[in-house]
């Protein structure tokens, strides 16, 4: 597929993260732009400011007749169902129609290509990697899965020598990609619905870092099952952090590389998580040739990523955080940071269960992690690609968590229920919708506090 000979492109399912960044995208190089989603959100509304016709109802016609016309790319996510009648109507009449890891594929093939794979660590650390190659005055074309703080936005275009990409494994679309330099930040068993097994996930890794190109380099968290150059904390990596300090909410430590050690480098994410993922971000970043100083010093400039330990309230007696972890090991790492950061205070969490799937995989996990927690507030299970599963329900979950102070409540009783919160440190955390409530959320509670 050539994409000069495309005039217009329509997505279905143009609201997600990564399908708006493409939308952008397109737009930005002069293609005709529409789409629809099933849900009005900020991301919409953001993307029909800018002259994409947005529409929120199945309905074939809807579409604009400049997209019914044979040089229109059609582009969509897996979310959508196969019963989706836009998705059938361009399937039946013989249209282009490609997922969005392909079109991500084409556009990237020719670039100096920087994606990041991996279960947990992708949407921030490509957040971190756009932003300290933009630091450092890179061409830079950027897809992200979150919105950065840096940007306020999930795309970037500074130029096209340089490319960032998130490397998705889910339904094994990081298979379109054709890195010059990779990442894989973690392979714990996640997507087990369409993989089945650990091992067939993890054969996928193997298959996406073979796609490296030649003369490529391969960046892995040191103590996974792939030869690459390693970096950890702490444990004698490639790239290493060692002399770890807190001052005032923030990271102070050295930064060994193979070939010096940088002192002092700060950075303000709290968790040991996100050191990680800006250590994994530097150490490609070095591979563009930019200047390890000048990198190291960009990390402490790094604001962060919505919904990604994002601080909604911050005040001394009370905080507020946003996160959109979704899986026990993200859970546990949301904790270990709260705890590091705000030891000694009372926390509650509001956690949404995202896939009936995922639940019924990692329910014991997700009982593990949660159980931490001072108090858990849980909601009901947000699907997104499926049908319910018998007996996988947020009660059943509920029951697994060892801790007492624990409830099941509806979405529309949350915001009654946060506002009797006593805690010192409130934290809302899921995939699914209820980013939606963390606005109101933090409304009510700015007048309490």
């Amino acid at each position: 597929m050539n994409l000069k000979d495309i005039h217009s492109v329509y997505f279905i399912g143009i609201g997600g993260i990564g399908m708006s960044a493409l939308a952008r995208y397109f737009k930005f190089v002069g293609k005709e732009v529409a789409g629809y989603d099933r849900t009005q959100t900020p991301i919409t509304d953001e993307l029909i400011e800018k002259g994409i016709s947005v529409h929120f109802e199945d309905n074939v016609d809807l579409i604009s007749e400049t997209f019914k016309n044979p040089n229109t790319l059609v582009v969509y996510t897996p979310a959508v169902p196969s019963s989706h009648s836009e998705l059938q109507f361009y399937q039946n009449t013989g249209f282009d129609i490609k997922k969005r890891s392909e079109v991500l594929g084409i556009i990237t093939k020719d670039s100096f290509c920087l994606a990041v794979a991996g279960t947990h660590g992708k949407t921030t650390t490509t957040c971190i990697l756009a932003h300290l190659l933009n630091e450092c005055d890179l061409p830079l074309t950027a897809f992200l899965g979150g919105i950065s703080e840096d940007f306020n936005s999930n795309f970037v275009l500074e130029g096209t020598e340089y490319s960032v990409v998130e490397a998705d494994e889910f339904d094994r679309s990081f298979l379109r990609l054709t890195p010059t330099v990779a990442c894989v930040t973690s392979m714990d068993a996640d997507h087990l619905d369409i993989y089945g097994t650990k091992e067939e996930l993890e054969h996928s890794f193997r298959e996406f870092v073979s796609r490296i190109k030649p003369n490529g380099k391969l960046f892995v968290r040191k103590g996974l099952p792939l030869e690459g150059i390693t970096f950890g904390i702490e444990d004698g990596a490639d790239y290493c952090i060692e002399n770890i300090k807190i001052e005032h909410g923030a990271y102070i430590f050295d930064l060994v590389t193979p070939s010096e050690v940088i002192k002092s480098v700060k950075f303000n994410k709290p968790g040991r998580h996100n050191l990680l993922n800006g250590l994994a971000a530097f150490a490609m970043a070095v591979q563009t040739g930019s200047p390890p100083h000048r990198l190291a010093k960009a990390l402490e400039t790094f604001k962060g990523v919505q919904r990604r330990f994002s601080y909604q309230i911050k005040k001394k007696d009370f905080v507020f955080i946003e996160d959109y972890a979704h899986h026990p090991t993200e859970i546990s790492a949301v904790h270990q940071a709260i705890r590091e950061m705000h030891a000694g205070e009372k926390v509650t969490v509001v956690f949404q269960p995202h896939l009936f799937p995922r639940t019924k995989d990692f329910a014991d996990d997700f009982a593990k992690s949660l159980s931490d927690f001072d108090e858990i507030i849980l909601l009901d299970i947000y699907p997104a690609r499926e049908e319910p599963i018998e007996g996988v329900t947020s009660q059943w979950l509920l029951d697994k968590i060892d801790n007492p102070n624990k409830k099941l409540i509806s979405k529309s009783a949350l915001l009654e229920e946060v506002k009797r919160c006593t805690s010192g440190v409130l934290v809302a955390m899921g995939a699914g919708d209820i980013g939606l409530e963390v606005p109101k959320i933090k409304k009510e509670l700015s007048y309490a506090h």
